[in-house]
């Protein structure tokens, strides 16, 4: 009876936004993942234009990805988000992240200006992302991490440590995600955390009342919790 709740939790749509287009099969994004070059030779394409390439390669994968998805290649897909994802660490704003992250900073945030975004409002100077380049990078981290989730809830033997990590990290940008709100309480219900379960249920059933999988998990997360009271009461 959980199994199938569990593998609902992935159903549809795995991300948050429009999947887009794309082949299961490697692409363009895959040969261009070797061809970026980087250095001052004559005839390169300035440092500028970097960013939107892995932007842009980023893409490519994470459309792949979501083809994938809808063949039922959950496997395949997985690597192609993890690609997408790795195209966006080469971004100056993701190694500045890394290593304040590193270095045991209290934000990358600090240094990133009113907006907290880290990404330059107006006119980026060489090698910077602009502000609507950050909104982006943000957006394909979200979906991807979304759907990596998705693809997890759909294994027969689910890592649902994992599948509560990827989910973590798209509420840390979005926290009001429907899909990773729903999914973080669904893994932590087979973590056997049933306090973290539904505080993330109830938070994805505040946004999302009709939803009958979130009702479900929601009566089933408070079934445990009272036996576990139960429990405690007798041994008393």
């Amino acid at each position: 009876m959980e199994r199938k709740g569990s593998a609902a939790a992935g159903k549809g749509n795995p991300g948050s936004r429009a999947a887009g287009d794309g082949h299961c099969a490697l692409g363009s994004g895959g040969g261009a993942a070797g061809a970026s070059h980087r250095g001052g030779a004559a005839g390169i394409q300035p440092a500028a234009a970097e960013p939107a390439e892995l932007i842009r390669r980023a893409l490519d994968f994470k459309s792949q990805g979501a083809q994938c998805y809808k063949e039922k290649k959950f496997r395949e897909a997985i690597g192609k988000y993890h690609r997408a994802l790795l195209e966006l660490k080469g971004l100056p704003l993701a190694q500045e992240e890394d290593a304040a992250a590193d270095a045991g900073s209290p934000s990358a945030a600090a240094a990133s200006g009113p907006s907290g975004s880290g990404r330059s409002s107006g006119g980026a100077s060489p090698g910077q992302l602009t502000e609507e380049q950050g909104q982006l990078v943000e957006s394909i981290e979200v979906d991807c991490y979304n759907s990596l989730a998705a693809c997890l809830l759909q294994a027969e033997l689910v890592n649902y440590e994992r599948v509560k990590e990827y989910c973590l990290k798209v509420l840390k940008k979005e926290g009001e995600n429907v899909k990773a709100l729903y999914r973080s309480g669904v893994a932590f219900y087979h973590l056997g955390d049933y306090d973290k379960a539904l505080y993330y249920l109830k938070e994805a059933r505040s946004r999302q009342p009709a939803d009958t999988n979130v009702v479900r998990y929601i009566q089933l997360t408070e079934m445990k919790l009272s036996r576990c009271s139960q429990r405690e009461k007798e041994a008393l």
